[in-house]
């Protein structure tokens, strides 16, 4: 559940709020376990974890809304488990599977993606309440949110999985991008929000088809799948860049005085 305009204090948790924080809290333990079965190197079943946790992440806030359960707790509650399943959980399993290898450094730049996680939800539950949020007015999202950051750290085991090839579990392949999915967790970068897209109804039954192929193939081919949604969200983000580029500059004209200029 994401933070919402919520001003007054809890005064106790309301029935109808249990469920969709028993989903947060559920999500943070299969964060957890993500990291269980990656000190016995499995590390399949760890990156299972992990995208159940994402999936759990992308239902309670639903589940709240739908409920009409949504609370200032359950806002910190979800923070704290995202910094658990997406910041904390993805670092502990990259580090014993990749970095724990590289020489003296390989912990710092474990510790500096489950910090930029922290960072990152930290100044999203500041600015909450902010009203000038020019991205988020947009359309768009400031940097990569932690379940997708976590997604693209993954990528080099995907990899791994899928061509077999032991160059991506290399720490000076792991490292740097572990820096770059961190940096890009708390830059200014522009990114699209999925969930401000709004589809034609002619486009909509394609949506469904393309929807339930993308079930099919995470089914029969997950790791393939996953590396390849990876590899387009990375793909995504200059055009999302451009996009929002495009949207400033209507704004700046839209706001520039009639008749500037004239005598």
């Amino acid at each position: 559940m994401k933070p919402s305009r919520l001003t007054h204090p809890m005064r106790g948790l309301p029935l109808r709020a249990i469920i969709p924080n028993a989903i947060t809290v559920l999500a943070l333990c299969m964060g957890l376990s993500s990291v269980r079965y990656a000190l016995d190197q499995k590390w399949e079943t760890a990156l299972t974890f992990i995208v159940i946790a994402g999936v759990l992440d992308g239902f309670d806030g639903r589940v709240a809304r739908l409920l009409n359960g949504q609370t200032r707790f359950g806002a910190e509650l979800d923070s704290l488990s995202d910094v658990i399943a997406f910041g904390v959980a993805p670092a502990m399993v990259v580090y014993l599977w990749s970095l724990e290898s590289m020489p003296r450094y390989g912990w710092i730049f474990a510790l500096a993606y489950a910090a930029c996680c922290a960072l990152r939800l930290a100044r999203f539950n500041a600015s909450i309440d902010v009203d000038d949020q020019p991205h988020k007015s947009a359309g768009f999202l400031t940097g990569i949110p932690s379940p997708t950051a976590a997604g693209l750290l993954m990528l080099p085991l995907f990899l791994t999985f899928v061509t077999e090839q032991p160059l991506f579990r290399e720490f000076y392949v792991v490292a740097p991008w572990s820096a770059l999915i961190a940096f890009l967790m708390v830059s200014d970068v522009a990114t699209f929000s999925w969930s401000s897209i709004r589809l034609r109804r002619g486009l909509r039954f394609s949506a469904l088809v393309g929807i339930a192929a993308l079930i099919v193939l995470l089914v029969n081919i997950p790791w393939v799948t996953f590396a390849t949604l990876a590899v387009a969200y990375i793909a995504s983000i200059p055009v999302s860049i451009a996009s929002y580029a495009k949207v400033r500059r209507r704004r700046a004209l839209a706001e520039e005085p009639h008749g500037q200029g004239e005598n």
